[in-house]
């Protein structure tokens, strides 16, 4: 029996860890490569372009995120509960990032659309499609809150769904330029006059 390859899985991981505190532009294939012990041409054999592992590298960061989403907006508790369990979770990571790191990296989904918003079309398609889904899911949470009788019926809209992944999005970034979590401390109460909750 043949050993098994890890190379596909070690490019993916190299090039997460790459971007999450580089981003798309600063990093060659060459790079990649080296950090993930993998040779040049193995990249060619798994991937057709940077672009497209990039896209897988987005789609993996992602359904591990979508994991917390949902296990945070799950449970019996009020809807606005789940939602701010959400949002002090996302402010944890960078807290935990800074810790580990000394650095506030950010949020991989919000650094790649701010430096590719108008390049690399197949990458930006596929952020819009992810930052549509989370509206979406703060969306839904919205609905419920509105029928608790927790926020207007007339905020549990797309639209404030939209400002409250802003609004994140936003303090995420802040948090980055700053190189201070801190930032992300007022998260909460500034969501909360979003939904004029």
């Amino acid at each position: 029996m043949g050993r098994t390859s890890t190379a596909r899985e070690r490019l993916l991981e190299a090039t997460g860890d790459l971007m999450r505190s580089r981003g798309y532009s600063s990093l060659g294939v060459a790079e990649i490569c080296a950090r993930a012990d993998v040779k040049k041409g193995s990249f060619y054999h798994f991937f057709e372009s940077k672009q497209a592992l990039t896209v897988e590298v987005v789609d993996a960061y992602w359904r591990g995120e979508l994991a917390c989403w949902n296990g945070a907006l799950a449970g019996p508790e009020p809807a606005l509960e789940r939602l701010r369990r959400l949002l002090d979770g996302m402010a944890d990571v960078q807290r935990r990032t800074k810790e580990t790191s000394g650095t506030v990296d950010g949020c991989l989904l919000g650094n790649l659309a701010l430096e590719l918003s108008t390049q690399e079309p197949g990458v930006r398609a596929r952020l819009e499609e992810i930052f549509d889904e989370q509206i979406a899911l703060v969306a839904g949470v919205l609905a419920e809150a509105a029928a608790e009788g927790a926020v207007p019926a007339d905020r549990a809209t797309h639209a404030t769904a939209r400002a409250v992944i802003a609004q994140v999005e936003g303090m995420v970034l802040l948090a980055k330029l700053k190189n201070d979590p801190t930032v992300m401390d007022d998260l909460w109460p500034h969501a909360l006059m979003l939904l004029g909750a």
